[in-house]
């Protein structure tokens, strides 16, 4: 099987996946997507001006959105995979927006002027198709430059982009400050990308989760395979090939790395000892909440007056996840709240503990990354 089309009916035929209409709309479309950029190119030179050959024209790209679960990423995965052109790349779409700020720091030192066109001239160089997971716009410095930045990769370096977004174009940096800087992009996208909804009535997501809580205690093995099952389930990874789940290397800011144990889909395993017992700030934890949509978070102990940094960051990191809306699946010592009864913050740590109560509720999982409830 070479196309997408024909993965995806695959998939149904087998029972992996059930018939869904926009899926399946979606999916023709990447097919036609898939056809277009693996067409040769036209010769050029002297043969081409014989036979009369035109330059090649950029295919349309795809901005497909939708509530979390609807298939966005399974879609996704069956592009790119499918695709038998060299010239394709697929990045979350944070990492992304990383990766382009550094790009833009390291140009302002080397030239005066605008920046912009250069890096996506860098960006573009052997990719024609560039593919991003989770369109989610938070802050201003990226809504400030994502207009001209586009602009330039699609119209001036011919590159298409297809994204999925937990949110139609009108709705990205919906209340934003100075939101009319960003008003172009959206333009830009309604004119230069087909727009997909993929936002059915099942939460596929939810349903392979198949309803395994997401708070399990106390620590031990049983709690352990748990979180584990989770994890294949929302990735769709192998049990039996758990010992190669990739890890990766986060950017949190300020020239700082994070590894990341495991890393898959939108989804990391970190330990509580990593994030709450080393010595990290907000900043990593909102870079975290901003990567992934769902975190798994094991070993998290009873605390006492002797943890009261542990618990304060702790506090920090729930913070971060609730307000973007991440899914938290974690392995504790016991309920949340009987984690932090004494100590200094204990009697502030009760809203960490009311947000963990709500994070477990259908409602909170029902939303998108990124969404406000």
């Amino acid at each position: 099987m070479s196309s997408v089309r024909e993965r995806y009916n695959a998939l149904v035929s087998a029972g992996e996946l059930r018939p869904d209409a926009e899926q399946a709309a979606a999916a023709d479309r990447l097919d036609r997507l898939q056809q277009e950029l693996e067409m040769p190119a036209p010769q050029t030179g002297l043969l081409g001006k014989l036979f009369g050959s035109k330059p090649q024209l950029r295919p349309r790209g795809l901005y497909m959105w939708g509530g979390v679960g609807r298939g966005k990423s399974m879609l996704m995965d069956l592009f790119h995979d499918a695709l038998a052109i060299p010239q394709k790349r697929r990045v979350h779409f944070h990492a992304f927006m990383l990766e382009v700020d550094a790009l833009v720091r390291e140009e302002r030192k080397r030239e005066a002027g605008d920046p912009i066109g250069p890096v996506a001239a860098k960006i573009a160089q052997g990719v024609r198709c560039l593919a991003f997971d989770e369109m989610v716009v938070n802050n201003t410095a990226d809504a400030a430059i994502m207009s001209r930045l586009f602009t330039a990769l699609i119209r001036d370096q011919g590159v298409t982009v297809v994204t999925t977004s937990n949110r139609p174009p009108r709705d990205l940096y919906k209340d934003g400050i100075n939101r009319s800087l960003f008003l172009p992009f959206i333009d830009l996208i309604e004119q230069e990308l087909d727009v997909l909804t993929l936002n059915g009535p099942v939460d596929y997501r939810l349903e392979r989760l198949g309803g395994i809580d997401c708070w399990h205690q106390p620590l031990g093995d049983t709690a352990t395979a748990q979180v584990r099952e989770a994890f294949f389930r929302l990735t769709d990874y192998k049990p039996e090939d758990a010992d190669h789940v990739p890890s990766a290397e986060l950017d949190v800011g300020g020239g700082r790395m994070l590894h990341v144990p495991k890393s898959l889909k939108g989804v990391a395993v970190f330990s509580f000892k990593r994030l709450c017992v080393e010595n990290r700030g907000a900043s990593d934890f909102l870079a975290i909440a901003r990567a992934y949509h769902t975190v798994i978070l094991v070993g998290i102990p009873q605390m006492g007056p002797e943890n009261r940094n542990e618990a304060i960051r702790f506090t920090k990191l729930i913070d971060a996840l609730y307000e973007l809306r991440v899914k938290l699946f974690a392995t504790a010592a016991t309920e949340p709240d009987k984690l932090y009864q004494a100590g200094d913050g204990a009697f502030e740590f009760d809203r960490t503990v009311s947000r963990l109560i709500e994070m477990q509720s259908e409602d909170y999982m029902a939303l998108g990354h990124g969404e406000e409830g």
